[in-house]
């Protein structure tokens, strides 16, 4: 299954496995973090419905892009001014695409039942 989502002005493709670079997010390398602006969900050519879908990833490291010189000039005029830039990234690991996951909080609940069950049964 893949998504489009929408961070930091931009919309990115993301799936399951996937490695992206996106604009500062907050948080510390491996922290867990939900892209909550989905655009658009599929699977295969068909379109999901984007009301249930939840995009999961993992911060990798918080990075430095490569920087991009700002150079002005008029010529005859001695006017020159050099600027640098380096933008802040986020690499992310997409780690899930797809439904709710509060799957493992029904195992728990599950788990729990299982003996109260047991101990009615008997």
């Amino acid at each position: 299954m893949f998504a489009i989502v929408r961070t930091g002005g931009k919309q990115y493709r993301v799936a399951a496995g996937d490695k992206i670079a996106v604009e500062k997010l907050a948080g510390e390398a491996g922290d867990k973090i939900t892209l909550g602006d989905i655009l658009l969900a599929g699977d295969e050519g068909t379109v999901a419905d984007i009301a249930g879908v939840v995009v999961s990833a993992e911060i990798i490291a918080q990075a430095k892009s490569e920087k991009v010189i700002v150079f002005k000039k008029r010529r005859r005029h001695n006017y020159r001014r050099k600027n640098g830039h380096r933008q802040q990234l986020t690499l992310l690991r997409i780690l899930a695409v797809g439904g709710e996951e509060k799957k493992p909080a029904a195992k728990k609940a599950a788990k729990a039942d299982a003996p109260a069950a047991a101990a009615a049964a008997e």
